[in-house]
């Protein structure tokens, strides 16, 4: 039997985190407002929302301990990190809050037990399915990053940049090649 628990899944998010954390770095910050179309967040914004995503989650798991989210709730935690967001001008700020936000959300899933990690959330209808446990909304946090990242991943393509696993991996190529 495999268990998964609080400290695998903090190790999983550091490492996505840290890959956004490269893609961020590796895009020059004079295309910090670029947008692969006008109705698409720039390329700071996308930045901004994934260094602030996490600090809904944690309000809504470590400290209020929900045990239902409803539409407004979640309305008020996204307003709030809207505003967050909106703080962060520039490249170096978004750098800061991936890497301060991150860390804290990692040592936070860290402290989680596994009691409070299988205990269940519920959602109005017509959300579906209508309970999952704090670990499915947890690991969604990763997934989350993860899908902005992949977007990100395309701008790089877009601006000319390739994506620093791409790089690593053809860099890896010639020596597997090789046996």
């Amino acid at each position: 039997m495999t268990i998964y628990g609080s400290r695998d899944l903090a190790a999983a998010f550091r490492t996505v985190r840290g890959n956004t954390i490269q893609i961020a770095n590796d895009i020059p910050e004079d295309q910090y407002g670029f947008r692969a179309t006008p109705d698409t967040r720039s390329v700071a914004e996308e930045l901004a929302h994934i260094a602030t995503a996490t600090l809904w989650v944690a309000q809504a798991h470590e400290v209020d301990r929900t045990t239902f989210i409803s539409f407004e709730d979640f309305g008020r935690y996204m307003t709030r990190i809207a505003e967050v967001a909106q703080t962060l001008a520039s490249k170096t700020d978004i750098i800061n809050a991936l890497t301060k936000n991150g860390e804290e959300f990692a040592a936070f899933l860290e402290r989680m037990s596994d009691d409070q990690l299988a205990e269940q959330v519920k959602f109005p209808p017509p959300i579906q399915p209508p309970v999952k446990s704090r670990f499915e909304m947890l690991l969604g946090t990763k997934e989350h990053e993860i899908h902005h990242r992949a977007k990100l991943m395309v701008i790089q393509r877009l601006l000319g940049i390739v994506p620093h696993l791409t790089r690593a991996r053809e860099q890896r190529q010639p020596a597997a090649a090789k046996g």
